[in-house]
Formats: structure tokens, sequence, C-alpha cells
């Protein structure tokens, strides 16, 4: 059997993702500890809030979730479970896990925030984590800052609103999504579908 853990960390949308992680046949446990993180054969990492104040709420467990992925435990972080993979962001002081090279960047110019409501996603490559999505499938947002990859490989997908900035990052066994795949209706089903295969493999 398959178990996730999906990490509480006080910024939650648990109920939500945890709920869409099981339709996908895993077994899901709401965890806390940094033993549970690490006895998970994958890891989810969601959020909604401000990154410093996630930051600090992360910290007692960060070193877990650091080690889970240099593990090879498949890691998926979504909107600021994502952002929280990186190292800093604009948004507020704080440090992120730095599993990936980069900063969280701020929507300037004339574009509405929050990005907010479906938008398409474009990949950049291929990967397991996309199987059966098509490209110009529709993705749920809700975000005012987005992700600035150091490394141009480790952006997967692509969205545009006023310009075109990273939706989803692959590094190795490392993923994150901006949009709320658990929100998403049917590619956002599948897309935790083929995270849970991925996990299996």
């Amino acid at each position: 059997m398959t178990r996730i853990s999906v990490i509480d960390y006080g910024v939650g949308n648990l109920f939500s993702m945890g709920n869409a992680l099981r339709k996908t046949g895993a077994t899901v446990e709401v965890v806390k500890t940094s033993e549970e993180i690490l006895a998970a054969d994958g890891v989810v990492l969601p959020g909604v809030g401000n990154f410093g104040a996630a930051a600090v709420q992360l910290s007692p467990i960060a070193d877990a979730v650091r080690e889970a992925a240099a593990n090879g435990t498949p890691l998926l972080g979504s909107c600021l479970g994502m952002q929280l993979l990186f190292e800093r962001s604009e948004e507020s002081a704080g440090e992120g896990l730095g599993l990936l090279k980069g900063w969280i960047r701020e929507f300037s110019g004339a574009m509405k925030t929050p990005h907010m409501g479906w938008n398409t996603v474009a990949a950049t490559r291929e990967s397991p984590l996309l199987d059966g999505i098509p490209d110009g499938s529709y993705f749920y947002f809700v975000h005012s800052f987005y992700p600035e990859p150091v490394n141009r490989e480790d952006t997967l997908a692509e969205t545009t609103y006023g310009m075109c900035f990273t939706s989803i990052v692959e590094r190795g066994n490392i993923y994150g999504c901006q949009f709320h795949p658990e929100k998403s209706g049917k590619p956002g089903a599948a897309l935790l579908s083929n995270f849970v295969d991925i996990i299996r493999r």
C-alpha cells in the first residue's frame, strides 16, 4: 500500500488535498512529525498564506523534509508548498527548504493580483507527472507570487498571466505546482494520480 504523508505545518489545505489523494487509492496520513515524514513513500507539502510565516511554521520539520528528498522519496509541493521548495521570497523574510535554487517573485505591472481562477499550463518537456494531461489544460490558481528557478531545466511547465512564469517544477524526485491540483477538476486529479504512480515505481 502506498503511504503518502501530507504535512500539517499550520498553513493548510489539508482536508481537500488529503481527500483528492485518497481518490487515487493511496493511504494518506496528515502528519506533523519528522518520523512520520521519513516513514512515508511519498510526501506532499500543501499550503496557503505568507511565505515567511510558513517558513517559521515549517522549520521544526524542515530537515526531515530535506532528508526525505535526499533519500529519493517523491515530494510534491503545491501553491505555497511549491514556493517553499525554493530559497527565499520577495513576499517576506524567511528561508525556504532550498531544495531548488531560485527566488519567489511578486507579479508587477498592470496585472491584477492575486492571479485567481482558471488558467492553462503548457509543458516545456515530457514528464511522467504530466502523462495524459494535454497542453492547454486548465488548472486553478490563487497567488500573487511565482517561482523564478535559477536552473531553467527545473521548469516543467509554464503559464501566461501578463507574463510567462514557471507553474510546474521538477528536479529528480522533487515536484511542485503553483496551482491547486486538488481544486483543478480532472486535470488536477490526473496530476495527483500520476504523482502516486511515480511513488509506486
